[in-house]
C-alpha cells in the first residue's frame, strides 16, 4: 500500500500547510522547474519564467448516477476549480451527457451530448471558466488525458467508527474501467469517444470535501496539464447551502432553447407568462436578487410524481394514485385553482388513470414533438419539465428524489416563498402531515 497522501483531522491547520510545502504521495511527479519565481538574501530579486499554460480538469461521476445529481457534482467541482485558480490558470472540461439510466428512448442516440443542448454555457462561465470537451481537444491538439485520479472510499469504512477528512493512494477496491492496452495508454469508457485515452492512472480513497483534491492538482501532479478526477461525487461539498454554493447553482440556467419550449407550452396551456406571474429574470444571474415571496407564479399547481423505480422500492414513502390524487385535490381547493401540471416518469397508463381521478380539473403533462425529443433528448424534455413546474403558484414533490430538489432550488432562484416550494407528497402509510423536505433559503453575496 503507497504512502498516505494525507490525513486531516483538523482540516484548516494541514490544507495550510499542505498548500504550503506541497508533500504527498505524488512527489515524484513534481518539478522545481515549476517554480517562477524566487528570494533571495536580503535583497528582493523576482524572476519571471515563461508563461505556464493554462491547465484542464475534467471529471465523471459514477454511470450509474441520474442527471440531477450529475449537476450537484458539477457545483462541487465548480468550487475546487475557484479554489485551484487562486494559484494557477485552470479551466474545467464540461464532460460530455450521455447513457444515463433515466433516459429511456432506446430509438435515440444519447451520447456525446454537449452541455450546450441543456445549459447555458455563457452564464456557467460567468462564475467559472469552462469548455466543452471538443474544445479541449482542439486546444490541446489531441485526445489525451494526462492523468486519471480514480476516486473510491476506503475498503475499511471509518476507521473505528470515526469519520474524519483524509485521502490515501491506494489499490483499486474494484476492478477500474481503465485498463493498460499493449502500450501502456489506458483506455476505457471517455463519454462515447473511441479514440480517447489517457497516459497515467491512479486510484485514490478519499473522505472528505472537494478542496482536498486542492494541494494534490497543485503540487503533486504539476507536471500533468490534463487531469481527470473520476467517480468525482465521491467529495463532498466544501460549501454546501452557503454563498459560493448558490453562486455556482445559480450560474447554472438552463439552455434558451429549453426555456423558451417551455415558456410557450406556460402561454398556451396555463395561462402563465413572466409577467403575470413576477418571474421575470436578468440576463445575467449575478444581478438577479429577487426577494423571497416576490414570485407570484402561474395560475396553476404543478407536481412531480415520480413512479417506476420509486413505486416498486420505496412503496411506504410514495404515494398510490388514488393517495397521491387526493392530495393534489387538496391542494387545489386550497389554493383556488384549476389546472395542475404533472412531471412523471408514469407510463401512459398511470397518467391517464391520474387524471380519471381529477375529473373536475384540467391536468396537463408535457408530450415532446418529435423534433424536440430528437433534438434536445430525455435529458432536454426533463429540463422542459422542471422549468414549467419552476413557474407554479404551487409545487408538491416526491421525497428524496434530485429531480424535485433541483425544481425547488429553481424557484428559490425565481424568487418563490418557501412555503409554495418545499412541499412533498406523503406515502400511504405515512400520516397526512408528514415531514416535509428541508429548507435551504438562497443565500447571496
Amino acid at each position: 500500500m503507497a504512502a498516505p497522501i494525507r490525513s486531516i483531522i483538523f482540516p484548516s491547520v494541514l490544507l495550510f500547510l499542505y498548500i504550503s510545502v506541497g508533500i504527498g504521495a505524488f512527489n515524484s511527479d513534481i518539478d522545481p522547474s515549476d517554480n517562477v519565481a524566487f528570494h533571495s538574501g536580503n535583497q528582493q530579486n523576482v524572476q519571471f519564467g515563461a508563461a505556464k499554460p493554462r491547465r484542464f480538469l475534467l471529471y465523471d461521476v459514477n454511470h450509474g448516477e441520474g442527471f440531477n445529481l450529475r449537476r450537484d457534482v458539477y457545483m462541487r467541482i465548480a468550487n475546487l476549480l475557484r479554489r485551484l485558480r487562486q494559484d494557477e490558470d485552470w479551466v474545467l472540461v464540461l464532460p460530455p451527457w450521455g447513457g444515463l439510466y433515466h433516459w429511456k428512448t432506446r430509438s435515440l442516440e444519447q451520447i456525446r451530448i454537449p452541455w450546450s443542448t441543456f445549459f447555458n454555457v455563457e452564464s456557467l462561465n460567468r462564475f467559472i471558466p469552462v469548455i466543452e470537451f471538443d474544445e479541449f481537444v482542439k486546444e490541446s491538439g489531441q485526445a489525451v488525458i494526462d492523468q486519471i485520479l480514480y476516486l473510491q472510499g476506503y475498503k475499511e469504512g471509518w476507521t473505528n467508527g470515526k469519520w474524519e477528512e483524509k485521502i490515501d493512494e491506494r489499490e483499486c477496491i474494484d476492478p477500474p474501467s481503465y485498463q493498460p492496452d499493449g502500450k501502456g495508454l489506458y483506455r476505457g469508457w471517455f463519454w462515447g469517444y473511441s479514440d480517447v485515452y489517457a497516459k497515467a492512472f491512479k486510484c485514490l480513497s478519499v473522505q472528505g470535501m472537494a478542496g482536498i483534491m486542492a494541494p494534490i492538482l497543485l503540487h503533486n501532479v504539476t507536471t500533468r496539464r490534463s487531469v481527470f478526477i473520476d467517480r468525482a461525487e465521491e467529495m463532498l461539498h466544501d460549501y454546501y447551502g452557503q454563498v459560493d454554493y448558490w453562486n455556482a447553482r445559480r450560474s447554472m440556467r438552463f439552455a434558451k432553447h429549453l426555456r423558451d419550449i417551455g415558456d410557450e407550452f406556460r402561454a398556451n396551456s396555463l395561462e402563465s407568462t413572466d409577467e403575470k406571474d413576477k418571474t421575470q429574470t436578468t440576463e445575467d444571474w449575478r444581478e438577479m436578487k429577487p426577494k423571497p415571496g416576490s414570485a407570484l407564479g402561474g395560475p396553476y399547481l404543478a407536481v412531480h410524481l415520480r413512479r417506476e423505480d420509486y413505486a416498486r422500492s420505496k412503496r411506504k414513502e410514495v404515494a398510490t394514485l388514488p393517495r397521491a390524487a387526493e392530495q393534489i385535490k387538496a391542494a387545489l381547493i386550497k389554493y383556488d385553482l384549476r389546472k395542475v401540471f404533472v412531471a412523471t416518469d408514469a407510463p401512459k397508463h398511470e397518467i391517464k388513470e391520474l387524471k380519471k381521478l381529477l375529473p373536475d380539473y384540467k391536468v396537463y403533462n408535457y408530450v415532446p414533438p418529435k423534433g424536440i425529443l430528437e433534438n434536445f433528448k430525455d435529458g432536454g424534455v426533463a429540463i422542459i419539465d422542471q422549468w414549467i413546474c419552476a413557474h407554479a403558484r404551487y409545487f408538491m414533490g416526491t421525497g428524496g428524489s434530485t429531480f424535485s430538489f433541483r425544481i425547488q432550488e429553481e424557484r428559490q432562484i425565481l424568487g418563490f416563498d418557501t412555503k409554495m416550494t418545499y412541499n412533498r407528497f406523503c406515502g400511504d402509510t405515512e400520516p397526512e402531515d408528514c415531514e416535509q423536505p428541508s429548507v435551504w433559503k438562497i443565500v447571496y453575496d
